[in-house]
């Protein structure tokens, strides 16, 4: 009796742990992994808030409301993005234009005031770019003064040797700027296409993902279409942008980011990495041309791999740019549209193109 007894019980235990099968204390033990969530990245063209110089030009309410429309469109990603065109710096002696003229050709340099770097961080920025054509208008003084407030406000500045490095989900993310201007310890260079290879590399192998800035390209509307060449504007080079992103991306590159066109440029998915090749304007007040596509904006908001770097899906929400340049969302979706356009002519040609055209159209919500 006491032997039946013994081998039900048996049976009984045996029973009940097919039915429930021993818990995993983690995931590897049932062959299962948990993934990782997508890691988030708003991106956005350049910024120019208003300046004091020659003469005060600044937005209303001292800037309050700039982004205020648009700062939804930026709200929860890991990473939020822009150009910043121009110092945040009171320095009072502008090496680029030490006489400003008064009639004739304008000489463009900008000063916005160090307070508007709040600005910036309450539309929700965490990185902007400062390798471009006028980081140094007020000089290195200038220059200083915006690395400062920026890391006072909590912003990450991108460009050279100051790389900004986020930890998303426990994997590393770094961010590069490049760009054609004038070489200092804070711009990587954009026509020397084997260094940025090895600058990347060199990245790749420290950090998880890597993401790069560029500055680069020729300027407005007759810009608007990129091609496999070198580009120049109002005689100076300003790189062979398409080369360059593609060979950046071959060196170990997630995402490319471009900027300095003022319009937008195509989009494309190489290599399963995405590449922008102009964000258009977001935030110019008063001094730049936005008539037509110079007043055509959009956030770029993509979805990464964390373990790839693929792009795992993105948007383009349109924006427009109000007189004198204030950004508005775009329900009617010119600058998206126009992105379309551009990105469908770009790939023309290409040996795989139908092929590249799906993938774009399959990953673009």
């Amino acid at each position: 009796m006491m032997r039946r007894s013994f081998l039900a019980l048996i049976l009984l235990l045996a029973l009940t742990m097919a039915a429930h099968p021993a818990r995993a204390e983690d995931n590897a033990a049932t062959g299962t992994v948990e993934s990782l969530p997508a890691i988030r990245v708003a991106a956005v063209g350049d910024i120019m808030m208003g300046t004091t110089f020659p003469e005060s030009i600044l937005p209303p309410e001292d800037g309050a409301t700039m982004f205020g429309s648009v700062a939804p469109l930026l709200a929860g990603h890991d990473v939020v993005f822009g150009n910043l065109e121009g110092p945040l710096t009171d320095a009072s002696l502008s090496p680029k234009c030490p006489k400003p003229r008064r009639g004739g050709r304008p000489c463009f340099a900008f000063r916005t005031p160090p307070r508007y770097a709040a600005r910036l961080a309450e539309a929700g920025f965490t990185a902007v770019n400062v390798a471009n054509n006028h980081a140094l208008d007020f000089g290195m003084e200038g220059l200083d003064n915006t690395l400062d407030v920026l890391d006072a406000a909590g912003i990450e500045p991108v460009g050279g040797e100051r790389v900004a490095v986020f930890t998303i989900s426990g994997k590393s993310v770094a961010m590069a700027g490049f760009s054609y201007s004038l070489r200092t310890r804070y711009v990587y260079p954009l026509q020397d296409i084997e260094a940025a290879q090895e600058i990347v590399a060199e990245l790749k192998g420290e950090y998880d993902l890597v993401v790069v800035s560029f500055h680069g390209g020729a300027e407005g509307a007759r810009a608007m279409r990129v091609t496999d060449a070198e580009e120049e504007f109002m005689g100076e080079n300003r790189g062979n942008v398409v080369r360059f992103a593609r060979a950046v991306v071959d060196a170990g590159a997630d995402l490319v980011l471009g900027h300095g066109p003022h319009v937008p440029r195509a989009i494309e998915v190489y290599r399963g990495k995405l590449i922008a090749y102009s964000l258009g304007n977001f935030a110019v007040y008063s001094m730049f041309n936005i008539k037509g596509p110079s007043g055509l904006g959009y956030a770029l908001l993509a979805e990464l791999d964390p373990e790839t770097g693929d792009v795992l899906r993105f948007r383009t929400p349109s924006v427009t740019l109000r007189h004198p340049g204030i950004p508005h969302p775009d329900p009617s979706g010119k600058a998206e549209a126009l992105l379309r356009t551009l990105s469908e002519e770009f790939l023309t040609g290409e040996p795989d193109a139908a092929e590249r055209r799906e993938t774009l159209s399959r990953l673009w919500k």
